[in-house]
């Protein structure tokens, strides 16, 4: 069973993480779409904007990989898991999967109203970019936690 709870941790990390992308981008996309139907030469600037949320979605494959691979099942001896230590992976998946779920919609908030910013003031992307990096920093914390969290434990 041990070896279940490794599993779902690193199922819970991607698909979490992977669904406050596909949210956050979709919301960016939505505003940029409508720019983009009354000014096309801004598609490029628009285009960073909406990529910024797709980071978590990433962040999470990243813990996924790490938790699978913490157990052998990316090439090597699938280990004998306790329950005990396939619940600890489990709840070390947590923090990315967590983090990356609502960063990636409130990011996708974010760039979708710098997505106005460019409308209006095309000369100021850097800024929009900067309010949407700083939502950003919370789903690297929850990466990192997680990385913390899987070293730590002891296979």
């Amino acid at each position: 069973m041990g070896i279940a709870f490794a599993i779902a941790g690193a199922v819970i990390a991607v698909s979490l993480a992977g669904i406050g992308s596909a949210l956050g981008t979709g919301v960016v996309g939505r505003a940029a779409s409508g720019l983009i139907s009354v000014d096309p030469e801004k598609f490029g600037k628009v285009l960073l904007l909406q990529a910024l949320p797709g980071t978590q979605g990433i962040y999470g494959f990243l813990g996924a990989i790490m938790a699978l691979q913490k157990v052998g099942l990316l090439g090597g001896e699938v280990a004998a898991l306790s329950v005990e230590t396939g619940w600890q992976i489990f709840f070390a998946c947590l923090p990315i999967a967590l983090t990356g779920l609502v960063s990636g919609l409130y990011q996708g908030r974010v760039a979708a109203a710098a997505v106005g910013i460019v409308g209006k003031k095309p000369n100021e992307l850097g800024k929009g970019i900067i309010f949407a990096a700083v939502v950003e920093t919370y789903a690297v914390l929850g990466l990192l936690a997680t990385i913390l969290l899987l070293n730590g434990i002891t296979v």
